[in-house]
């Protein structure tokens, strides 16, 4: 299980190193791609597999679903971490997600996201702020 929330600092070759405690689930192999809220998804390669193939089953005669198919599949990049536990975002990515130099990389249950500094510090703030609300929808989902 991912979880914490943790700053890097990407380097002048676009790497960024995945926390420590995250890299023993991530040894076998990795995907990034364009997650939700303007971050980035980081999947273990083999919980990736599983979800590619469960958005692949998605309808294609849906725009939705298309959509989507292409947010997550054209976006993706297989990453494998160096010796130091760095991986390298491609510029399109770093792009995506806003990441210049600082950046938190937050564990997720299942997946690890990495965001911006500046975006998570107003991600983090907004969903703070706005605590009763959440509370009262989850409650409704019986969380």
């Amino acid at each position: 299980m991912f979880i914490g929330e943790f700053e890097h600092t990407v380097d002048d070759k676009g790497r960024i190193a995945i926390p420590a405690r995250f890299r023993a689930r991530l040894a076998g192999g990795l995907v990034v791609t364009r997650g939700l809220d303007g971050c980035l998804f980081v999947y273990p390669l083999a919980d990736w597999t599983a979800l590619a193939e469960r958005i692949a089953a998605l309808p294609m005669t849906q725009a939705g679903a298309r959509q989507f198919q292409r947010l997550m599949f054209a976006g993706a990049a297989d990453c494998q971490a160096d010796g130091q536990g760095r991986i390298v975002l491609p510029a399109y990515l770093r792009q995506y997600a806003g990441i210049e130099r600082d950046a938190v990389v937050i564990g997720v249950h299942t997946r690890v996201e990495i965001w911006s500094k500046a975006r998570w510090d107003e991600e983090r703030a907004r969903v703070e702020t706005a605590g009763d609300t959440i509370a009262g929808q989850l409650a409704s989902l019986g969380i």
